[in-house]
């Protein structure tokens, strides 16, 4: 038995952190290829030799249900009882084990005066030895008394930093009259490392910790001990690994200059822009074992190539709009300098039109040369073709686009390109031609936990593409904001929002290209309508009828997403959709909604999505019943 003393100096080695737990993985397998999922090891039924099987019972003295069920799950006597243990000697290390397993947790949850009990067919585990007789079926008692839970009295750090808000401990819950949880401690010595790392220190650590329990006051006194260690500075960088990369280029990414002050962050940031250079299946950013006498601190960077090609084929179906395949093929290291060559494919509308002029194509090409100005910079240019038949218009376009693109840290990126677009288009106006000159500038925030399958985060866009108009001599101004939102609820709940309005200000809408003006309705914007097809309804004095793009635009969209298990899900949605012939929401034009359910298949390339919408208030045109099929969540 475990007993509480008067005044304990505790082991500090209890008051780490817990151990990894590997989950098991899926596979499938169609025809000899691997869909998803990792092969699994090879694995033989053990024979147990002597095996003891067991009665358990398990009591712990509290009504905290949140510790009973964490001891619990610490127990590996309680998590094996439906196994027979490996004879006695297998049975009484399990049990020796668990007295550790268990003043561990108990640790964790604040109690230092503990009893714990585990007797093995009525004697102590703890006095037992392997040669003690044992009936067939032993019979194992657990009694757990947590004693009182603990607070911290001092809580103090020696050597501590110079501390932001943030990273002060007492916001972990390090602090006199906290509960004094070691995971706690555990928190608060990553936290003065971590801040000392970040004020260049590159080989801060702990030296040690008092840990002591007074269970007269029920006060835990505490003190970490902290070697910050030498300021330094990057030292030489090295690029090692067989890359067909440039060295050069790769440490001119990383962007950490020799004689620099160390930053941790700088370090992280470092390699997620290698990372997104697309170029490697691996980069690791390694330091120094010892810092040199001059203070610097050696940096190697570890790359390994990714396939230099890329092929790859998609597709989407929607009940109106048809199948939809894509496919791509992609260089990622053209020169070099990891700058990507992409070619560009797809097909629209198949099977919801017998007619070949009636399809929808698009093809392009891409170049993207990275680190054009500074490493955060780069060079994007493309030439795209389209021929869109829709219900609303027909055109012909070709548009060519340069510029740059740059990133502000991970989440921030932005995007300034001179577009060129020239266009025929077949509406109600007639056969028109447009040649459309301008910037188009992005700007993108993403805090998104998973771009396929979010369930926390946000994301926002901005647009603006102010141009010239050249066949009717007009300018205008385009601009679009988006918002998304994810917030996880109870259970495996999730509640997505999204917002989008878009405005545009220039020439009549007979002078003005209807792909910048418009329209909403489609398996990304109000399901149930067909694509494209909510407009605004105008009649010419000739009498034609017809739909045509609107100036003004506002979408919304909210879905609750309920996951069961690690495959499945369902998913109830509300969509609407508004445009306007004017710049502002004038009530010229009706608000069209769908509404539905989905179905989530969850796989290891993301979610297949099964979506089925009923537009609301539908017009003769609009079907009664739409269904969607496609990869990743709808937003």
């Amino acid at each position: 038995m475990w007993n509480r003393g008067r005044r304990a100096l505790l082991a500090v080695a209890l008051l780490g952190g817990t151990l990894p737990v590997a989950a098991p993985a899926l596979a499938f397998e169609l025809f000899g290829l691997r869909l998803w999922g990792r092969d699994e090891p090879a694995t033989e039924t053990v024979e147990v030799i002597d095996p003891v099987r067991l009665s358990i019972a398990f009591r712990v003295d509290t009504d905290r249900e949140d510790l009973e069920s964490a001891l619990r799950e610490a127990s590996a006597l309680w998590n094996g009882r439906e196994e027979p243990a490996a004879g006695r000697a297998g049975l009484l290390a399990k049990a020796r084990g668990d007295y550790r397993r268990l003043l561990a947790a108990l640790y964790n949850a604040g109690h230092y005066g503990p009893e714990i009990s585990i007797r093995v067919a009525g004697r102590e585990a703890a006095e037992m030895t392997p040669g003690d007789a044992l009936p067939a079926e032993v019979p194992v008692a657990v009694l757990i008394r947590p004693g009182p839970r603990f607070r911290f009295g001092r809580a103090d750090i020696r050597n501590a930093p110079r501390w932001t808000a943030a990273e002060r401990p007492g916001a972990a819950g390090f602090a006199r009259g906290e509960t004094a949880q070691a995971t706690r401690i555990a928190a608060a010595s990553r936290l003065a490392v971590a801040r000392w790392r970040r004020l260049g220190h590159a080989k801060a650590r702990e030296t040690g910790r008092e840990v002591v329990a007074d269970h007269a006051t029920g006060l835990l006194e505490v003190q970490i001990s902290i070697d910050p260690g030498r300021p330094t500075v990057y030292g030489p960088v090295q690029v090692v690994g067989d890359s067909r990369v440039e060295r050069d280029f790769i440490a001119r990414i990383a962007d950490l200059a020799p004689g620099a002050a160390f930053d941790p962050d700088e370090l992280a940031e470092a390699q997620a822009r290698l990372v997104r250079l697309g170029a490697f299946n691996l980069v690791h950013i390694e330091e120094g074992e010892a810092i040199g006498a001059d203070g610097s601190l050696p940096i190697r960077i570890r790359v390994e190539d990714r396939p230099p090609r890329s092929l790859g084929i998609g597709g989407s179906y929607g009940s109106i709009e048809g199948l939809t395949f894509e496919g791509f093929w992609l260089h990622r290291n053209l020169f070099g300098r990891a700058e990507q060559l992409r070619f560009d494919a797809s097909i629209a509308r198949l099977g919801a039109t017998t007619e070949l002029d009636d399809l929808t194509y698009q093809a392009g090409v891409s170049f993207v040369r990275p680190g054009v100005i500074d490493p955060s910079t780069s060079l994007v240019s493309s030439l795209s073709m389209r021929r869109e038949d829709l219900e609303t218009y027909r055109e012909r376009a070709v548009t060519a686009r340069v510029g740059l693109a740059r990133e502000f840290g991970s989440a921030l990126t932005g995007e300034v390109a001179m577009a060129v677009t020239g266009s025929r288009v077949e509406d109600i106006f007639g056969v028109r031609r447009f040649l459309s000159i301008g910037p188009d500038a992005a700007l993108q925030y993403d805090r998104r936990n998973d771009p396929l399958n979010p369930t926390a985060g946000y994301f926002l866009l901005a647009n603006a593409r102010p141009f010239y108009e050249v066949e009717y001599d007009n300018v205008a101004l385009r601009g679009v904001l988006e918002g998304r939102i994810y917030q996880a609820l109870w259970g495996h709940n999730v509640l997505a929002g999204r917002v989008r309005l878009g405005s545009f200000a220039g020439p009549p809408i007979e002078e003005s290209p209807p792909d910048q003006l418009f329209f909403a309705g489609g398996g990304g914007s109000v399901r149930g309508y067909d694509y494209r097809s909510i407009g605004v309804d105008l009649t010419l004095p000739d009498g034609t009828t017809g739909s045509v793009g609107g100036r003004s635009l506002m979408e919304t969209s909210a879905e609750l997403r309920t996951r069961f298990g690690e495959r499945f899900g369902v998913v109830a949605f509300v969509d609407a959709g508004y445009v306007a012939q004017g710049t502002g929401f004038d009530g010229d034009s009706d608000v069209r909604l769908g509404a539905g359910l989905g179905v989530r298949w969850f796989t290891d390339f993301g979610p297949l999505r099964v979506d089925l919408a009923v537009p609301i208030d539908r017009r003769p045109q609009d079907p009664s019943v739409a269904l969607y099929i496609g990869i990743g969540q709808a937003f």
